[in-house]
């Protein structure tokens, strides 16, 4: 479990996320039946609350902070939006299937490279610039941010504005999606 440091340093959670998010998909490749759907379940969910937060927290930081930032962001961002179409592809498939052992294994692959960009070339800029009460007050932000994300992808909404403009409705029929399906079992 992540130290009291680590949950108020944006940077160290970021990190300690992106580390939960390689296991999940691992789990996911490397197993089967109920454990590769809920390990499939919550890493979809931990990936749409984590981007939403680095979309409305992290990215905007990082733009501001770095001459190139806004570069190094728009990168991240078009990673991010094909993630979603991706992940919202992989949640109509099988988990059984072989499209969704051929189509998993190329997006953990990219969810890899993805997350090797942001702490190569973003999170270093963000810990270098930020003041330490800023590094807590992002964390914060982005654990607020986390608490009100959709729970499934939603292609095309990767900047602060459109998550906050479609983020809160989306966030109530993911997070009502969510509770039926568990009903269901």
């Amino acid at each position: 479990m992540a130290d009291q440091a680590t949950k108020e340093n944006v940077v160290d959670l970021l990190l300690a996320q992106h580390e939960e998010i390689r296991h999940l998909a691992t789990t996911v490749e490397k197993n089967h039946g109920k454990v590769r759907k809920d390990a499939f379940d919550r890493l979809r969910r931990l990936l749409a609350v984590h981007e939403t937060a680095e979309e409305e927290v992290v990215h905007p930081f990082a733009r501001r902070a770095a001459g190139d930032g806004s570069r190094v962001v728009e990168a991240r961002l078009e990673e991010e939006n094909e993630a979603k179409g991706v992940l919202s592809a992989l949640e109509k498939m099988d988990p059984e299937s072989a499209d969704f052992e051929e189509t998993f294994a190329k997006f953990h692959r990219d969810l890899e490279a993805h997350a090797s960009h942001e702490e190569k070339e973003e999170f270093p800029r963000i810990a270098r610039e930020a003041t330490p009460e800023q590094m807590r007050g992002m964390a914060k932000a982005v654990k607020a941010a986390e608490a009100i994300a959709p729970t499934h992808p939603h292609q095309g909404t990767e900047s602060p504005t459109k998550n906050l403009a479609v983020g809160p409705m989306a966030a109530v029929v993911d997070r009502v999606r969510d509770a039926i399906g568990k009903a269901r079992g």
